[in-house]
């Protein structure tokens, strides 16, 4: 489906998943409003755009202050018109045991990775609602639902993201708003966060494998833009994760103490002089893609399913006819025989 002409903003835009959902966009012709911190990967995440034939403006933004989210979203719209999509996905972490976070730096995730989120959403409905339509997607996680140890900030963060879009969709649909607001739960991802997170770890920290790469989750997003329902999830670990705190909360919580610090840690060490994105963007351009394309998947049969929903239960129903009509056959042959 085409999007030519369509206005989409995506925070986080400069790296990883938020770049990869740029490219996604720009694919399919829409028209970009590119928010991020670091200039040098703005500036590529532009380029990105426009070898793809796009429009694309990049507006230097830390989305923690809402002023400047606020004056970002009027860029865009000044510049590239009426803002129809809204993507929230910038994001910062720190990987530490809790008791070795300052109270600044989980106070600065929380800015960022859920007050993001708030300013961002704040900043897209106060231009979506007076024209009633529009549709806001929250990138999540499969943290939303179950925490883990090692990333108590993001892991709040991810939860309250959730309960937050939970609260203002049913003041959406009080009101009878155009205006549609979904969120796609993520998994792990190879992007290069793991190579700028601020960390307290011996090792070089990495996803809790499996490992997907940021374009599976790219697809996503853009699907959700244009099919906007009330969720989304990505990936076999997303649907298992859930399902698993959903059946046996107390088990996960022993499992993850016991395997959840070294599945978030290579075997390397990790390399003192590395730099950290907490505070200030690191100066470079690392694009979409972290450190792991070697083990990372670009599948999903959990995806395919979710995009291909109304298609399999279609068919679910359709064999379930069948067999009640068979079934049905084989009664009426007997009771005459």
């Amino acid at each position: 489906m085409s999007l030519a002409g369509h206005v989409v903003v995506v925070t986080g835009a400069g790296a990883g998943l938020g770049r990869a959902v740029a490219r996604a966009f720009a694919s399919r012709g829409a028209r970009l409003g590119l928010l991020s911190r670091g200039q040098d990967a703005l500036d590529g995440a532009r380029k990105d755009v426009e070898s793809l034939g796009g429009q694309a403006v990049a507006v230097a933004t830390d989305v923690a202050d809402a002023d400047e989210v606020d004056t970002a979203a009027t860029t865009v719209e000044e510049t590239l018109g009426p803002i129809d999509v809204w993507i929230n996905n910038a994001m910062t972490s720190v990987f530490a045991p809790f008791t070795e976070i300052a109270p600044d730096e989980f106070e600065r995730v929380t800015d960022v990775t859920y007050h993001g989120y708030v300013n961002g959403t704040r900043a897209a409905l106060h231009r979506m609602l007076p024209r009633d339509s529009g549709t806001i997607v929250q990138v999540g996680s499969a943290l939303a639902y179950r925490g883990i140890p090692l990333q108590s900030a993001y892991c709040a963060a991810k939860h309250a993201i959730k309960g937050f879009t939970e609260s203002v969709r049913c003041e959406l649909l009080h009101e009878h708003s155009g205006v549609r607001l979904t969120m796609v739960q993520m998994p792990a991802l190879n992007t290069p966060q793991f190579d700028w997170v601020l960390t307290r770890l011996p090792k070089r920290p990495q996803p809790v494998p499996p490992i997907y790469q940021p374009e599976l989750g790219a697809q996503a997003v853009v699907h959700a833009a244009l099919h906007p329902r009330r969720e989304m999830w990505v990936g076999g670990s997303t649907m298992a994760t859930i399902t698993a705190e959903r059946i046996a909360p107390a088990l996960l919580d022993r499992y993850l103490g016991r395997t959840g610090f070294e599945a978030q840690q290579t075997d390397d060490d990790l390399d003192p002089s590395a730099p950290a994105n907490l505070w200030a963007p690191v100066p470079n351009d690392p694009g979409p893609h972290g450190g792991f394309d070697r083990v990372a998947h670009d599948t999903s049969p959990v995806l395919w399913l979710s995009r291909n929903r109304g298609w399999v239960v279609a068919a679910a129903v359709a064999a379930l006819l069948s067999a009640v009509r068979g079934g049905a056959r084989v009664l009426r042959r007997r009771a005459r025989g």
